[in-house]
């Protein structure tokens, strides 16, 4: 049946709303100023390779695919290779990652008002505090968009192969942004198309997608084969070893996962309701793929919390598939219209207090620029006070105060601050006689600090052999730090900086800060800016 006149209406409102919040609440970060983030140095030195026309695993290599680093790349190119044009992407991924939430609910013909709430919730749970590119959302949003083309495959009337193709495209994209998320990616596609054409009797979607999926596979791998594609591609070689643990995925769902056993148990309530008779299963195509696709998202993030360990929120995103359809199910089971103005309201302000946390957490960071804490006076009684903030005794925190963080005149940090102590060891750094006197300069960077490529300037090591980031046992091997170690003995660098973080296991590899104490001398230090317990030292080497 054809929708009247006033319900078509309806629907054109919402999407006006829906589209108009996802673009807003994208665009905020665009007008604010940010702290220096703890590993966003990754983010910002893979976009800078590509937009200078270095080419992965030939210039540099990576234990994951470069589909990750292709939007920045793209928007430093238009912008500049700024920190903040790592926001800027960001913003743009947010918006597309929005719309591709919206357009599978949209496919499965979720009420208007649940899909409303389902795209707020989405946004302020999954996207909003993602003000920075990281590849493990990114990957899931490559996901999103590959969904949204499966879906309005099944759901949109006329089934065209060019959506299929799609989708395998932006899944393939996924899997090639980072193995874990995209391998389930693939597979939560595969099985949705399975059961699809099971119910259709006909088997020609499934090979389509698989066809194109190899096919846009054998095209971006192809050619770097020709290079060190194998050595740095983790698929379980040595020296790469498996992060997946089948044990470690039980204890961390039976242990904890209490938001993820919970939507299962109403998933399980809501199915008893909804299928009366196991032939139901069978028939109703759309509420079965709802269910496959919701159980699929919440087995996903039951995985990731594993193998994507940090940070411990990237499976965030599966609150809002779980959400959209216990509400959808209910709006039909008991006849609830959540369109209606009043029951909207009191969702969104329920859906704002439930993740009053995600805007909090921003607001109290202004606040403690704006307003800094005030100094406790020493206590004028000689009684030990126990309270909530006292009844345990810590180490004093060597974390530098927010309140003391400035920003530096560096035209590559701009609108990006950092502790006091970090700058000013910037400006003496860029103050070295070695960096204006010298020509050609060579210099190994092994610090957060990676934007000082384009301040010093100096070019980047490049070549096959070259990891783009220097976590030992992540994103370099043995093999890699020797090379490093020959070059330091050779003292083939004109200045070395490095970070040495002693509580994370060999972030930058401590094997080759010992060949630096025995080849370079020490010429300065200041702290790394970071916040929370992993607070480290940028220090800098000059060849003795």
């Amino acid at each position: 049946m054809r929708p009247t006149i006033s319900e078509r209406q309806e629907r054109k409102f919402f999407s006006y709303i829906e589209i108009s919040f996802i673009m807003l609440l994208a665009c905020i970060p665009l007008f604010l100023s940010f702290p220096y983030r703890v590993n966003i140095f990754l983010s910002w030195e893979g976009a800078y390779r590509l937009s200078e026309g270095q080419i992965p695993y030939k210039d540099f290599g990576m234990p994951v695919g470069y589909m990750f680093w292709v939007v920045p790349g793209i928007f430093f190119k238009i912008f500049g290779a700024q920190m903040i044009t790592l926001i800027k992407a960001q913003v743009f991924i947010n918006i597309v990652s929005g719309l591709a939430f919206r357009s599978i609910l949209k496919s499965l013909q979720v009420q208007p008002g649940v899909r409303l709430l389902s795209v707020v919730l989405y946004c302020i749970s999954f996207s909003f505090f993602n003000f920075w590119p990281w590849y493990n959302h990114t990957v899931i949003v490559y996901q999103m968009v590959g969904l949204a083309f499966l879906m309005r495959y099944f759901f949109a009337g006329k089934q065209h192969w060019r959506l299929l193709f799609l989708s395998a495209l932006f899944t393939f994209f996924s899997f090639f942004t980072k193995q874990d998320g995209g391998g389930l990616a693939l597979l939560l596609s595969l099985a949705l198309l399975l059961y699809h054409c099971f119910h259709q009797k006909k088997y020609s979607a499934l090979l389509i997608f698989a066809g194109s999926y190899l096919l846009v596979a054998f095209a971006i791998i192809a050619p770097l084969t020709r290079y060190q594609f194998g050595y740095w591609f983790n698929y379980g070689q040595a020296p790469h070893a498996a992060r997946f643990s089948v044990m470690d995925v039980v204890n961390d769902f039976l242990y904890t996962s209490q938001w993820i056993k919970f939507y299962l148990l109403m998933i399980v309530v809501i199915g008893l309701a909804w299928f009366k008779n196991g032939r139901q299963l069978l028939f109703d195509r759309k509420a079965v793929i709802f269910i496959l696709l919701t159980l699929g998202i919440l087995a996903e993030a039951a995985i990731l919390q594993v193998t994507s360990y940090t940070p411990p929120d990237n499976n965030i995103f599966y609150h809002s598939f779980a959400f959209a359809f216990i509400f959808s199910f209910l709006s039909q089971l008991l006849q609830i219209n959540f369109s209606r103005p009043k029951i909207l309201l009191a969702g969104g302000l329920g859906l704002f207090l439930w993740w009053s946390g995600v805007f909090w957490n921003y607001f109290q960071r202004i606040l403690q620029r704006a307003m800094p804490a005030a100094q406790t006076p020493a206590a004028t009684s000689t009684e030990n006070i126990v309270n909530r903030n006292t009844y345990m005794l810590t180490q004093p925190n060597p974390e530098i105060p927010m309140s003391e963080w400035r920003f530096s005149n560096l035209k590559s940090f701009e609108k990006i601050y950092m502790p006091g102590a970090t700058v000013d060891g910037i400006e003496r750094l860029m103050q070295m006689p070695v960096l204006k006197n010298s020509r050609a300069l060579k210099v190994l960077n092994m610090t957060e600090l990676t934007p000082l490529a384009i301040e010093i300037p100096y070019q980047s090591d490049t070549g096959m052999d070259v990891p783009l980031w220097h976590h030992l046992g992540v994103a370099m091997f043995n093999k890699d730090a020797v090379r490093y170690e020959k070059q330091i003995a050779a003292k083939t660098y004109h200045l070395v900086l490095f970070e040495n973080i002693p509580v994370l296991n060999n972030f930058f590899p401590f094997r080759v800060r010992d060949s630096l104490y025995r080849h370079y001398q020490l010429v300065d230090s200041f702290p790394a800016p970071r916040r929370g317990e992993t607070q480290g030292l940028i220090e800098v080497f000059v060849p003795k």
